[in-house]
């Protein structure tokens, strides 16, 4: 299974000045765990997540004071559309991650989770399974 067959294709953009509230407000409407941060003074991409936003609260910084810019990973691995869920699976256990931005030529295209892994790798399992059981 590929990673485009698993992606979420709700892809929230905001900008490196949104607050944290503004982020997490807009995260949750959209019941998703990560957002893209795309500044247009630096031509990149980024990625703000419900883990960092949870950090910044947890450690006493002002939701309504801090923006996006400072709690934004820059240094973010994309996956492709047409990578396996073992390469993206891989590329999150070995960065310590658990959101992927999708990229097609085009620009970001989907955001896919450890949750939309699993998502499709459990029914597959639960066929196997039963399969070997009635073997």
């Amino acid at each position: 299974m590929l990673v485009r067959d698993a992606m979420s294709t709700v892809v929230l953009t905001i900008g490196p000045a949104h607050t944290l509230r503004q982020a997490a407000r807009l995260m949750s409407a959209r019941r998703i765990g990560a957002a893209v941060v795309h500044d247009p003074d630096t031509c990149g991409l980024g990625i703000i997540t419900e883990r960092d936003i949870l950090n910044a609260i947890g450690s006493g910084q002002n939701p309504d004071r801090e923006t996006a810019s400072a709690h934004t990973t820059t240094d973010v691995v994309f996956a492709a559309p047409a990578w396996t869920l073992e390469e993206a699976a891989e590329a999150m256990t070995h960065g310590g991650f658990r959101h992927l931005i999708v990229l097609d030529d085009n620009g970001p295209v989907g955001i896919v989770s450890v949750r939309d892994i699993i998502r499709c790798w459990a029914p597959a399992r639960r066929r196997t399974v039963a399969a070997a059981g009635s073997a």
